[in-house]
């Protein structure tokens, strides 16, 4: 893995005695609809799978591959927040939120985490440190990236059939020009997040117009 994520933090955790440690991600801050999903992974340390990145540096096929390969050799939660949360809570406790439940679903408690970003969510409970483009540098993270963005999308495929035109099994829901026109022609769905702006300045219009 020259040049991309690596073992040194997991390694580094383990020399303080941390035996288990997990990689934690979210995916889906961005998106103006759908649920914030966060994935927790342990990786067997004898069979990860090789060229661990980023997501967002993958491909669609190699991210698909490197998933498939990561879900039969680690141990793997996903947790989400739904809109409702998020437009509630604010995204960023939101993905907190989805963060603190994938890593309470792993079978088997971790010693250690080892957080994407630069901020810990509250009331975690257990050891944990966050890693700035955490993603690009530890394989763990790089991991749970793979798994977050891989069953974000296949969400957002599912939600783009029941709510067709807004493209999202393409765009994943980010607010690109196909999807703010569509939101223009087409309106607000349910999964749309109400507190992010452009879906609330259309609802503040629709106000106005009915007032």
């Amino acid at each position: 893995m020259a040049g991309g994520p690596d073992l040194s933090f997991e390694a580094g955790a383990m020399a303080r005695g941390l035996a288990r440690v997990a990689g934690v991600d979210e995916v889906g801050r961005g998106p103006l609809c759908g649920p914030v999903v966060a994935a927790a992974v342990v990786l067997d340390l004898a069979r990860v799978p090789a060229g661990l990145n980023d997501s967002k540096k993958l491909g669609a096929r190699r991210r698909e591959a490197l998933y498939a390969l990561i879900m039969e050799s680690a141990a793997i939660s996903v947790g989400e927040a739904t809109v409702a949360e998020i437009d509630a809570l604010n995204i960023l406790r939101a993905s907190h939120l989805a963060m603190g439940r994938a890593i309470a679903g792993l079978v088997g408690r971790p010693d250690h985490v080892l957080i994407d970003g630069n901020m810990i969510p509250r009331d975690l409970g257990l050891s944990a440190e966050a890693i700035v483009k955490g993603d690009a540098r530890s394989a763990s993270i790089a991991a749970a990236s793979i798994v977050a963005k891989v069953t974000r999308d296949r969400i957002m495929v599912d939600l783009a059939q029941q709510h067709p035109g807004y493209g999202w099994e393409k765009n994943a829901g980010y607010p690109t020009k196909d999807h703010l026109l569509a939101l223009q022609n087409l309106g607000i769905t349910p999964v749309h997040r109400r507190s992010f702006k452009p879906v609330h300045n259309i609802l503040y219009q629709e106000k106005i117009i009915s007032t």
